[in-house]
Parts: structure tokens; C-alpha cells; sequence
């Protein structure tokens, strides 16, 4: 049984965590069969990613028996396998959903929040787990979820250890909506469907321009959405767009 699953459905490409016997728990395997999932996603005909567990978890961080069998350097085995595959998922110029069917816990609450928009399961539960084993927040946790929440709010809760319900975690802004379990799947779908529809490059310049506003001034930002606008309107999306609304009808969007 392979680690990770991936299908596709038109322009969305579901990628499933697949080691529900202990809830998706990251090991080698798995990390290698995320980071080929998601070179997978990074094909042009690929216009919406969603990332969801298979089972009753979503992704509870380290496989411990892995670890303790096999301990070494934690911050090599950081840089080697869940580094590359965070990084991949900011790397993607296309929408990004975690679809969080259960537990998120540890590395798999940090990958879940590396994503560009989250939803849950009325089932779902999020645990920062770290401190709780004595260790701290990892594979960006720190840096997504300051962002998600403010520094003090993520502070407070990554060191209180405090697991959080769905409820809680839309509360605090850390998941935009909550539905029914049974209905998680065709929802994540139905919003990826809809993501999938829009200007595909537009979406991912957009990504870039969040990801770099809050380290920017004014000026440097100012600048570099003058530059991306450029580049939008030399995209057959932008004449497409255009072209529409002048005809007034709906646009068909090709992500190109």
C-alpha cells in the first residue's frame, strides 16, 4: 500500500496521507511519497491541490517508532525530509486547501498550516504536541502560525499544549470553515473545483504577494505588485477576463 495517494479530477489533484493504522504519521516513506505528490502537482494542467488523511487523522507529525529507532540528528532529518516538502507546498503557484478530516498534530498541524486556505471536519482536532514531548514548534509552525494568529497568540497556545476542536480552531482563524465529516471530501473538492476555474497564474503571483508582505515595506511591496501586475496582464487569463466582461458573459479561465 503506497504511503501517499493522489488522484486527479479534471484540474484538481488530491493528495491522501495514507498510513491510517497510526494516523499518517510521517516517516521516510511517506515523506518521500509527499515530495512525489507534490512534483506531481506542479504540472501546468494541475490548477487546485488538496491535502487530506486517509482515516481518522489528518497528519500527526513524527513517527515516534522511527525516531526512536533511529534517532539521529533531528535538525538533519528536518532538513532533509520535512523542509523540502514545506517548502514545496509554498512553491506551488496554484491554490494550496488542507482538507483536515481528523487529528493535526505536531509536523502535520505545521504542514496543514503551510497550506493556503484550511478546512475541517466537525471531527477534526488540532494538537501542538511539541511541548508536551519537551520540544519546540518545527517544519514552520512558528512562522505560519504567527502569521495565522499574531506571535502572542501562537505563543501562547503552542507552549499551553492545549488541544483545540474544529469549533475552537474556526474561532481563532486558523481553519475558514467547518462541515460535517461526511461531507469534508465533497466540499474540499467543490472549493478546489471552484479555485481550479479561476486564473491559475493570478491566483499564484497573489500567493507570492502575501508571502512576502509582511517582511516588505511599503515600497518594496508597492513595487513588486507592479511588476506582477505586469506580468498578469501579459497572461491569456487577463485577455480572457477582459474580453468577458466587455461581452458579458462568463469567463473561461485556462490558467494560462
Amino acid at each position: 500500500m503506497a504511503e501517499v495517494d493522489t488522484s486527479r479530477d479534471g484540474g484538481v489533484l488530491t493528495i491522501t496521507l495514507n498510513r491510517p493504522d497510526v494516523l499518517n504519521a510521517f516517516n521516510a516513506a511517506m515523506h518521500a511519497g509527499l515530495a512525489g505528490a507534490l512534483k506531481e502537482a506542479r504540472d501546468r494542467s494541475v490548477r487546485a491541490v488538496v491535502i487530506t488523511g486517509a482515516g481518522r487523522g489528518f497528519c500527526v507529525g513524527q513517527d515516534l517508532t522511527e525516531f526512536r529507532e533511529a534517532p539521529g540528528d533531528i535538525g538533519d532529518r528536518l532538513r532533509s525530509t520535512y523542509h523540502p516538502n514545506v517548502l514545496a507546498i509554498r512553491a506551488l503557484e496554484k491554490p494550496v486547501i488542507a482538507a483536515v478530516n481528523g487529528a493535526a498534530a505536531g509536523a502535520g498541524l505545521s504542514f496543514a498550516c503551510a497550506c493556503d486556505i484550511r478546512l475541517a471536519s466537525d471531527a477534526a482536532t488540532f494538537v501542538p504536541a511539541f511541548i508536551n514531548v519537551g520540544l519546540v514548534p518545527d517544519s514552520g509552525g512558528t512562522f505560519f502560525l504567527a502569521r495565522l494568529l499574531g506571535p502572542a497568540r501562537a505563543f501562547e497556545w503552542m507552549t499551553a499544549g492545549r488541544r483545540l476542536t474544529a469549533a475552537e480552531a474556526q474561532a481563532l482563524g486558523l481553519v475558514s470553515e467547518v462541515v460535517e465529516a461526511d461531507a469534508l471530501a465533497s466540499r474540499a473538492a467543490e472549493v478546489a473545483t471552484t479555485l481550479a476555474e479561476l486564473p491559475t497564474r493570478a491566483i499564484g503571483m497573489t500567493k507570492r504577494l502575501f508571502d512576502r508582505a509582511p517582511t516588505s515595506r511599503l515600497e518594496e511591496q508597492l513595487e513588486r505588485e507592479a511588476q506582477l501586475q505586469t506580468a498578469a496582464t501579459q497572461t491569456e487569463d487577463f485577455r480572457e477576463g477582459v474580453a468577458a466582461f466587455l461581452e458579458k458573459r462568463p469567463p473561461n479561465f485556462r490558467g494560462a
